[in-house]
């Protein structure tokens, strides 16, 4: 269900040195590093994130959560943009595909009625 979190910390710094250490423990690393954002996981996959909460357009306080559902394939990440959007939903970035993640990342974002960022994606070639 869930495929990847993400969250934001407001002294970045301070909590890359503590998710390093406390995933780390749990055989977590970092797997991807953005700058403002790094993914922890296993196997090159990140699946938890921490993002820099003063960096960007949405930085401050009440910087929105993160959370990406799994999909089967392009058609369901399609029709939960499409769905979410008809249902009100504020669209953020269309379905396509998203090479700097890797070649078959393919996800469409919507920001949600409480404001967060809310994704659908599918890892196919």
């Amino acid at each position: 269900m869930i495929d990847h979190l993400g969250i934001n910390c407001t002294d970045y710094a301070r909590s890359q040195k503590f998710y390093d250490v406390v995933l780390g423990v749990l055989g977590y690393t970092r797997q991807l590093d953005v700058g403002v954002a790094i993914g922890y996981g296993r196997d090159g996959k990140p699946t938890f994130w921490i993002a820099d909460a003063n960096a960007g357009e949405a930085s401050g306080p009440n910087r929105e959560v993160h959370v990406a559902f799994s999909a089967a394939d392009r058609d369901q990440v399609q029709k939960f943009y499409d769905t979410a959007v008809e249902l009100g939903a504020e669209p953020l970035h269309a379905p396509r595909f998203w090479p700097e993640y890797h070649p078959g990342y393919f996800g469409a974002f919507v920001r949600d009625p409480d404001g967060n960022n809310i994704e659908a994606v599918c890892h196919q070639a």
